[in-house]
């Protein structure tokens, strides 16, 4: 009996050691390293389209060139200020870079952005006859822009998919005006004529500045709102007479405002 004990705690030893020697030669565990999920970047280039509503104010300002028509302006026979609205829809594209730098939130970038814009006013001024014998004096002022663009700087805060920014830089744009003075004369045939007139269609060059929000919906599409205030500086006409304008006035000058704010949203494609 004591014999089978003492083989009994022989074999159970030789087990025990043989179980340690396999453990020994087994690798040793470890736990799989964390891996680092990559957080959302703002850098890259994208594309996008825009489209919101443009509106302003726009002063025309006229002054004489003579003795005679220093005189109008000065008794109100022709407008010293008179405002256009500016107000529209505009719609277009843009495309830029950006590039947040490692382990910050701040992101650089540079955007370009062309839009059609609806703005097309004219503002009507008149007095009435001086004499029965004479017709109303009248004038009339157009604006019409066209066609807007920027080339924007834009320097931002990301609260990783949040992005707050502001933006400046260039501002252009296809602007056309006109102004056309009527006469009052008699006789017949003469009153009510154009006595003097002119127009100019050109691309005016100024500034933007504004900021905004964007918000990255997946890593590839973001949507954004934004604010930009634009000038484009002012047009100067010089409304020169016409073949029945009175005797011994040469013209006028006027200059028109171009300038205006922008509220739009947008939506972009980063690669």
């Amino acid at each position: 009996m004591i014999s089978m004990l003492r083989a009994s705690a022989a074999a159970a030893a030789l087990l025990v050691t043989a179980a340690s020697a396999v453990a020994a030669d087994l690798p040793a565990y470890e736990e799989p390293a964390l891996v680092a999920v990559p957080s959302f970047t703002w850098t890259g280039f994208y594309v996008g389209a825009n489209a919101g509503y443009i509106w302003g104010d726009h002063d025309v300002r006229t002054r004489g060139k003579d003795a005679a028509t220093r005189l109008n302006v000065q008794n109100r026979l022709r407008p010293p200020s008179l405002g256009i609205d500016g107000d529209g829809w505009t719609v277009g594209g843009q495309l830029g870079y950006n590039v947040q730098l490692d382990n910050s939130p701040i992101v650089f970038g540079i955007e370009a952005d062309f839009n059609y814009t609806d703005i097309d006013e004219t503002a009507r001024y008149a007095i009435p006859p001086l004499a029965p014998a004479l017709g109303t004096i009248r004038s009339s002022f157009s604006q019409e822009l066209e066609y807007l663009g920027t080339v924007r700087g834009r320097l931002g805060y990301a609260f990783d998919r949040v992005l707050v920014y502001g933006t400046g830089g260039l501002a252009y744009g296809k602007v056309k005006t006109s102004a056309r003075f009527n006469n009052n004369l008699t006789p017949a045939g003469v009153g009510g004529a154009v006595g003097f007139q002119d127009s100019k269609s050109d691309w005016e060059v100024g500034y933007a500045v504004g900021g905004g929000v964007e918000y990255a919906v997946t890593d590839n599409i973001s949507v954004k709102g934004e604010y930009l205030y634009y000038d484009l500086g002012d047009t100067t006409l010089n409304v020169n007479r016409t073949a029945v304008a009175p005797v011994g006035q040469s013209g006028y000058k006027s200059k028109f405002e171009n300038d205006g704010h922008i509220a739009r949203v947008g939506v972009n494609y980063k690669f």
